[in-house]
């Protein structure tokens, strides 16, 4: 049996990636999603192996101290992560996993995990992004800036990625993220 693909989806805050990474599981419902880890509590409805893996903080520190996630970082008081064997194993029983994630810890990916599919999400144009930024309507003008400086930083490390794809439409981004997964199943490996 061959390996599956880890297909790591990233980009700026604001790009789509989560709405991109929701429309293609639709779309290739055997592409399995990569559950993160978190030290966070469930909210209501969410369930422990489905949303996330659920640990306590001294759990999330001994899978950290014992090289089980391919990346983690600490938001606020929480700490959030990939374990390496849940993407592992998926691979290895011949399945595609996805891991949708911001630049950085796309980057920590790659360190660890090189042979995976890196899909950098862009948008149409600068304006663009800025204008989904905003029409959040969460943010305040200098976060906005900041957001803005951040993603123009994070295109500069297109050169990490084997592909980029542009979200213009969603569905047009999907079937360019598809094209990819199956010229990665084609491709003859050495």
């Amino acid at each position: 049996m061959s390996k599956g693909l880890l297909i790591v989806l990233s980009g700026p805050s604001g790009v789509g990636k989560g709405t991109v990474c929701s429309a293609l599981r639709k779309r290739v419902p055997e592409l399995v999603y990569s559950v993160s880890a978190t030290t966070r509590q469930p909210r209501i409805g969410e369930e422990h192996g489905v949303n996330y893996f659920f640990k306590s903080r001294e759990q999330f520190l001994s899978m950290i101290e014992n090289d089980q996630l391919l990346e983690h970082a600490q938001y606020v008081d929480n700490f959030y992560g990939t374990p390496r064997d849940f993407v592992e194993e998926t691979i290895n029983s011949g399945k595609d996993i996805i891991l949708e994630i911001e630049v950085q810890g796309a980057l920590k990916v790659k360190e660890k995990f090189p042979d995976g599919v890196f899909v950098f999400l862009l948008p149409p144009s600068l304006e663009e992004l800025k204008d989904r930024i905003q029409g959040r309507g969460t943010e305040n003008q200098a976060t906005i800036d900041h957001r803005m400086s951040v993603a123009l930083d994070e295109i500069n490390l297109l050169e990490y990625y084997d592909y980029a794809v542009v979200n213009d439409q969603i569905d047009l981004a999907c079937k360019r993220i598809e094209s990819i997964i199956i010229a990665e199943h084609c491709k003859v490996r050495k």
